[in-house]
């Protein structure tokens, strides 16, 4: 038995997994079962495809076990195995293009992560965290020598020869007093359920099981071995074996909700990447979803072997309420979070199960009403996120949001809006700020209703930010589209539609009154204007197109950012009205600056904006109402 020396990667590796990785050091034992599966898979294979090894009588399985006096795990396969030019190849060099930069990378990671040790095949080597020294024993199928690898994790390795009575490998830990928690029935258990549960083969796990008599004494132990993991990939499964009950299921075991999931997507992928989805919508939003550090609910497995949960860059954070699997046959294991996000082969996938969940999330809106109103109630607000962030995807996600509306009931769609819509009808009007029920009683609203204009009502916070950044709302049918802009009714241009301005006279005689508002409010308002909008109502207030609107202002502060300047309103009157109209037969100052503040303070109270000083305008009221 000769000695022989790593090749010099191989050195430097192992060096940084003794000395410095330490941070989930239990990815051990997962590398160790994903080897597994490989052998057994290659072999797997091979008794199907050549006729060579169609002679083997072969039941897949895994075996792991250990010995706490000993100091000694096991993990042991029936797989393809291993000659002695093989043990060599695989675990004496690293037979990857890009090693080298691979290796810098892992010197140079700060946080010592132990989960780049995967990359590039050479998670063996992860075993040397908790073992001082490591022995392989292995045959390869259709041969009859058997050979034991073995090495401290030092400078060199030995191969020499060995019995075995089957094809395989067993990889035995000699374990250090820090590995030996790992010696332990209930931390193997544990971590195999949580990382290898879905590897396609039985996992058996032997332990020695205590037995007691009558009276409750220990009387001695005896050996037992158990299958500790599932065993069936559910994902992997064809979709025409698998009942709504078996996803049901599967989701509550994956979410630990115990309501069935709202629907699920199931998607296999075949060509220049092979790749299996199983994505579900929640009934219910997630508790933590407008939380910054909330959990991400997909996770990644690369040939069912789990490889992370904790990973926000495999969906976009706007679809952070989507659960499931992406399960990859072209990604390495164990790639680090920086690799993730820099992976072409996982930046298609994610591309593509975007769209995928659009357009499933399309298809329900259109044919199942009672199941769509149950995700708009959940989930409206993350997609109008993606409307904000999601440029690629933007216009699958604006037909698949919902707004309330002046002129139906329930959520309302762009489209529904467009087909609602008067044929020289030139824009989508919204309103947004406060509550629905504010909303739909603003005076804003009048002159639209009056001329049966219908105003899309977003009375949601985030709509201040997203509708803005839309701009214009496009349709396509066929071969023609057609396009409008949006328009906020609260801005000072949003008015176009609603009838002639005021003429010369009404104007002339108006002026005196809108003097007197505008010397009384000062700088209160940038301007005071007549009104188009107003049909009963003797006041509201507006937006100058360049000015964000009050309930911005008012959002933003709430964000945090206590540098945004005030916003000062256009208030709008009605001459028709008798408040209004009242100024103009006074000159006794206080009536007309309480009546101006009053009309002002109740146009601002109307569309939902706190009152600065609201014992002032009651203050006011009281005055006015005392000399009816």
């Amino acid at each position: 038995m000769a000695q022989r020396q790593f090749q010099t990667e191989v050195s430097r590796l192992l060096h940084l997994i003794i000395h410095s990785l330490y941070s989930n050091r239990e990815v051990f034992l997962r590398e160790l079962v994903s080897n597994a599966s490989d052998a057994l898979d290659k072999l797997k294979y091979l008794c199907v495809a050549d006729e060579a090894y169609k002679n083997i009588s072969f039941e897949p399985h895994i075996d792991i076990s250990f010995d706490k006096e000993a100091k000694t795990l096991s993990v042991s396969d029936n797989g393809i195995g291993m000659n002695e030019e093989e043990l060599a190849d695989s675990l004496g060099t690293i037979a990857r293009s890009g090693t080298k930069a691979f290796l810098e990378r892992l010197e140079a990671d700060a946080k010592k992560d132990s989960n780049l040790i995967g990359q590039f095949g050479v998670g063996f080597y992860s075993a040397f965290m908790v073992a001082d020294r490591i022995e392989v024993t292995s045959r390869k199928a259709n041969e009859d020598s058997a050979w034991k690898w073995s090495s401290d994790g030092k400078d060199t390795y030995e191969i020499e020869s060995a019995v075995r009575d089957t094809q395989g490998t067993t990889v035995l830990l000699r374990l250090t007093e820090d590995g030996l928690e790992y010696a332990n029935r209930w931390t193997i258990e544990d971590i195999i359920k949580r990382y290898s549960n879905h590897v396609a083969f039985p996992i058996y796990l032997s332990f020695d099981e205590k037995e007691w008599d009558d009276k409750g004494n220990e009387k001695g132990s005896k050996k037992k071995t158990e299958r500790i993991n599932s065993g069936t990939a559910l994902w992997r499964r064809p979709k025409s074996e698998l009942k709504p009950e078996d996803y049901d299921e599967f989701y509550s075991q994956l979410s630990r909700d115990n309501e069935a999931p709202l629907l699920h997507i199931h998607t296999k992928a075949e060509g220049s990447l092979e790749y299996v989805t199983l994505f579900y919508i929640p009934r219910k939003a997630p508790f933590d979803m407008f939380h910054a550090d909330y959990k991400p609910g997909v996770k990644l497995y690369v040939k069912r072997v789990f490889i992370t949960d904790d990973d926000k860059e495999l969906m976009p954070v706007w679809l952070r309420f989507v659960r499931g699997i992406i399960d990859s046959e072209d990604l390495p294991l164990n790639v680090s979070r920086e690799i993730l996000q820099q992976n072409k082969v996982l930046v298609n996938i994610k591309n593509a199960s975007v769209k995928k969940i659009l357009s499933e999330l399309k298809t329900i809106s259109v044919n199942d009403k009672e199941k769509w109103d149950v995700f708009v109630s959940e989930f409206n607000r993350p997609l109008k996120e993606g409307l904000y962030s999601d440029w690629t995807n933007r216009e699958a996600i604006i037909e698949l949001v919902r707004f309330k509306s002046s002129a139906v009931d329930g959520w309302t769609s762009f489209e529904e809006y467009a087909a609602r819509m008067k044929a020289d009808q030139k824009y989508i009007y919204y309103i947004s700020g406060g509550d629905e029920k504010t909303l739909k009683a603003s005076p804003l609203l009048e002159a639209y209703r009056a001329r049966e204009i219908e105003v899309l009502v977003m009375d949601d916070e985030i709509d201040e930010i997203v509708v803005p950044q839309i701009g214009r709302y496009k349709q396509s049918a066929g071969d023609a589209s057609r396009e409008w802009e949006l328009k906020a009714v609260n801005r000072s241009g949003a008015d176009e539609e609603l009838g002639d301005k005021p003429d010369s006279k009404t104007e002339s005689d108006a002026r005196p009154v809108i003097e007197k508002i505008k010397s009384a409010l000062g700088g209160r308002v940038k301007d005071v204007r007549l009104s188009r909008r107003l049909q009963d109502s003797p006041s509201c207030i507006v937006a100058d197109e360049n000015d964000p609107s009050l309930q911005m202002t008012q959002f933003l502060k709430a964000m945090g950012q206590g540098n945004i300047p005030e916003t000062v309103p256009i208030l709008e009157v009605n001459p028709a009205h008798a408040l209004v109209a009242g100024i103009k037969d006074t000159e006794d100052a206080l009536v007309i600056e309480d009546t101006a503040g009053v009309l002002l303070d109740q146009a601002l109270l109307v569309e939902g904006v706190k009152l600065k000083d609201p014992a002032d305008f009651v203050k006011r009221l009281n005055r006015l109402l005392a000399r009816k």
